[in-house]
């Protein structure tokens, strides 16, 4: 599964606990990270200070569901369950 243009639900749900520029001490659940732009597409993507974790995430289908609203509640979930 390839993400959803506009999606950002990966970089609104869960936490990051790993530095990302402009959050030097990662995000918490929920809160919109600040490299997500107007459109919901990620500014530092495919740049080497992207974090690691961001890199590593892969879309799929149990993760992001079949839209956007359903990726963000999953994520939420996940989020939640290993919190």
């Amino acid at each position: 599964m390839n993400c959803r243009v506009g999606c950002g639900a990966c970089c609104i749900a869960p936490s990051i606990t790993s530095p990302i520029p402009g959050m030097p001490e990662g995000k918490p659940a929920g809160v919109r990270c600040i490299q997500l732009d107007q459109h919901n597409l990620c500014l530092l993507f495919g740049k080497p200070e992207r974090p690691q974790v961001c890199s590593q995430f892969h879309a799929t289908p149990d993760v992001c569901g079949d839209n956007r609203e359903i990726a963000i509640w999953l994520i939420t979930s996940l989020e939640q369950q290993t919190s």
